[in-house]
């Protein structure tokens, strides 16, 4: 910090000539509501492109807009539809045991997994703007559907009304889906912070993998509860019922699972290892089981299943009163964490490949697929990361995959289903906690640890909350605290001492930069954040602390008379009524001190603000300036020359009237 003796440089070192702050001219209020309006809901302009064209124009182009097959669909190529045709069959040697399993997570029968990779996806190539997202069944969707559903009714009591709620909740999810593409609510979707989706998603798997200790032992009964002390009870309750035949080979399924995910990930060319192996694991489990004939000695299967493609389900919505408040609540919840991976998977594919997905679009068409998939069979359906990422590294080229994919279940479903009949449950329980344990991030948890403890606490609380409470009990406290640490940054916001930089003209934080020196006689703060009611009481007070402090340290230290007080307000990007009425109880503060407030760069909606509450005139608008630097050289020309209020003179020097 500089001294009175060292710093006492000329005003035209902060200043020289400048431009008063300019009040912005007068908007309608329409006008403005409209733009305000059009930041919020339509940021990306999508109406930008029909300007200027022809009706016939507009409506191909508004057609390209919900239906992007229609864009793409004329360029196709068959060296596209090559790497399509691959990449369609790797990924539906995923999707056929996945999609098996899932519906088990879910307590519906095993032949929803297969409907809802069949249709579903067919709808999201049509209207998806993702070339890599892979559609299907996903398990953290399954273990929220079965956890917020078995609450009321019991699958194993009444598996029928269990079905159609499930089909109910499907629906619901698919309309909340579309209801926020068309009124533009993406942002809602941003509250789920990535801190959180690590956490909650690491939850979910290690409750899904401990829920699977019910195949892997051969248990016939199992509690429903989904947090760890319940299910622990529920294994440890019935040790006298394993059966160690079921967890030999169990074990063995798991451990080859991991082994080809290894070998895949230290040579990622050979990512068809990992993805064919839910596969095989399937048709060696079947084949053993078939020939030891295990299906008598405690190893369970799935048994028979429908042949024949998916029987429509649009009568079986269930709109009873008694249930419609659990069929919304489920479809809601699960829609929302279906959005959130479905759009972060997308996006983060198509970083790779440098070209962008519209989230509002996104929404629309995995809600369409989940209304459509809820009238034929399906459940909750979105892009699952495992999936997407199958068809990313086997070189989809177009959503053209998702159609392979499509057919080739289409085929299972009309003649290979038979096939299905011996495939042993604990191995569809390896394929779940295979693919749960890659969902457990820690070195994401770690990174957050390192970079920010408040992130770190917010995804532990997820993590915590989803494996000893519930999955709904996580997803609350993590958001709660996501918006518990905004509504902080709102109510609390950093307030910087600003000093010149030497050998400059810049003003930067004192604490940030150590040899920013203070101007001697003048304080210069920075508000960091728009002012409204939630912050005004307590900018007052610090703004207060401050200058107490600031006099304190100018009377230790023996340098000049605290004189001016410069508000550097370049952050405050708004300000509502009760910040106004702060600056003019800050402005009585500091008059009575004997000091003088200037101001330094509010933005257009600040200024517009300022003047129709007509805080400029009782504040004076030559006390306004562009920047501190403007500020700090006249309030030094003030001190040198010791005049008692700002003159002509000044203003001539430092303000030129725009």
């Amino acid at each position: 910090m500089g001294s009175a003796d060292d710093t006492n440089p000329p005003a035209e070192n902060y200043g020289g000539t400048s431009h008063r702050a300019a009040i912005p001219p007068p908007q309608p209020f329409v006008k403005s509501l409209k733009n305000t309006l059009k930041e919020t809901f339509f940021p990306d302009d999508p109406l930008r492109q029909f300007k200027n064209q022809s009706p016939g124009r507009r409506l191909a182009l508004g057609l390209q807009y919900f239906f992007p097959i229609l864009e793409w669909g004329p360029r196709y190529t068959w060296q596209f539809f090559k790497s399509d045709l691959i990449s369609g069959i790797t990924i539906a040697s995923l999707a056929i045991p996945q999609g098996i399993s899932y519906a088990k997570l879910a307590n519906l029968p095993p032949v929803l997994g297969l409907y809802s990779s069949f249709v579903p996806p067919l709808i999201y190539a049509v209207m998806g703007s993702s070339r890599d997202l892979a559609v299907g069944t996903v398990a953290v969707g399954s273990l929220l559907m079965a956890s917020m559903l078995g609450e009321v009714v019991n699958p194993l009591e009444d598996p029928t009304l269990y079905l159609h709620l499930a089909f109910t909740a499907t629906f619901f999810a698919g309309l909340f889906e579309v209801g926020l593409g068309f009124l533009r609510l993406g942002f809602i979707v941003d509250f789920l912070s990535h801190a959180t989706i690590v956490g909650f998603m690491g939850g979910a798997a290690t409750v899904v993998s401990l829920q699977q200790l019910k195949g892997v032992l051969g248990l016939d009964q199992f509690t429903h509860a989904t947090d760890i002390i319940s299910v622990m009870r529920s294994v440890f309750s019935q040790t006298n019922k394993w059966r160690w035949e079921s967890a030999v080979l169990g074990c063995v399924f798991l451990f080859y699972l991991l082994l080809s995910r290894y070998f895949s990930k230290k040579k990622p060319k050979l990512f068809w290892i990992s993805a064919m192996a839910p596969l095989t694991s399937v048709i060696l489990g079947s084949v053993l089981v078939y020939l030891t004939h295990a299906e008598k000695h405690g190893v369970q299967v799935i048994g028979h299943l429908k042949k024949g493609i998916n029987p429509p389900s649009i009568m079986h919505l269930n709109f009873d009163s008694k249930y419609l408040t659990t069929a919304i609540k489920t479809g809601i919840v699960t829609g929302i964490i279906s959005l959130a991976e479905g759009i972060a998977v997308g996006r983060s594919f198509a970083m790779f490949k440098h070209y962008h997905i519209d989230g509002n679009k996104e929404m629309i068409a995995i809600g369409m697929m989940n209304m459509v998939g809820s009238c034929t069979s399906c459940y909750l359906t979105t892009g699952p990361f495992s999936r997407s990422a199958v068809n990313f590294n086997a070189g989809c080229k177009t959503a053209v995959s998702n159609i392979v994919m499509a057919i080739a279940v289409m085929i299972t479903l009309l003649l290979l289903t038979p096939l299905f009949h011996y495939t042993p449950l604990v191995v569809l329980s390896s394929i779940i906690i295979a693919a749960m344990l890659g969902l457990i991030d820690y070195d994401a948890a770690i990174h957050l640890w390192h970079v920010d403890k408040f992130d770190f606490l917010v995804c532990m609380s997820a993590y915590v909350g989803v494996v000893f409470a519930s999955i709904e009990v996580g997803l609350v406290m993590a958001v709660g605290l996501s918006v518990l640490r905004l509504l902080l940054f709102v109510a609390r916001p950093r307030t910087f001492v600003l000093g010149n930089v030497p050998d400059s003209k810049v003003f930067r934080s004192v604490d940030q930069y150590q040899n920013a020196r203070s101007v001697p006689g003048i304080l210069i703060l920075e508000i960091d954040a728009p002012i409204y009611f939630a912050n005004s009481n307590y900018l007052r007070e610090r703004i207060s602390r401050w200058i107490d402090d600031e006099e304190d340290r100018v009377k230790s230290s023996g340098e000049t008379d605290l004189k001016y007080i410069i508000l550097d307000m370049s952050a405050v990007g708004n300000i509502d009524t009760s910040g106004i009425s702060m600056l003019d109880e800050v402005m009585k503060i500091v008059d009575r001190r004997g000091l003088k407030l200037a101001l330094a760069n509010p933005g257009a909606e600040v200024m517009k603000k300022l003047n129709k509450s007509k805080f400029l005139e009782r504040m004076g608008q030559e006390w306004i300036f562009l920047t501190a630097e403007d500020a700090v050289g006249a309030c030094n020309y003030m001190l040198h020359s010791c005049k008692p209020k700002m003159d002509s003179d000044v203003l001539e020097k430092y303000s030129n009237n725009v």
